[in-house]
């Protein structure tokens, strides 16, 4: 979960691109999903929810949710069982001629 919580301060603080993120942390730490796409599929209410059992459990600010993925929950963006989340599953891939969720693009709201 910090991982996912560090991707998206890195989004949210443009350290990086969402095109970034992607691309260096998929092959970077050798996982066959990307941060952004991991909390698509885990949920981003779960995520958020684990965030802040971390930060009240172990009562270090480190593991504070960032803003971003606050403003995602907040705008029912809760990932692939709603349709949107980062990115839009809204339309079928094979619709769109597109073969990974890779290609979707990331809705970031700020």
């Amino acid at each position: 979960m910090p991982m996912i919580n560090a991707a998206f301060f890195t989004v949210y603080t443009g350290v990086a691109t969402k095109e970034e993120v992607d691309v260096g942390m998929k092959p970077g730490t050798n996982n066959p999903m990307d941060p952004l796409e991991l909390v698509d599929f885990i949920g981003l209410d779960v995520c958020l929810s684990i965030m802040k059992g971390l930060q009240a459990g172990l009562g270090c600010s480190k593991y504070a949710p960032c803003p971003l993925l606050v403003q995602y929950v907040d705008a029912e963006c809760l990932g692939r069982k709603w349709g949107i989340g980062v990115y839009d599953y809204r339309k079928a891939p094979e619709a769109l001629g597109e073969s990974s969720t890779a290609d979707k693009e990331i809705k970031v709201i700020s």
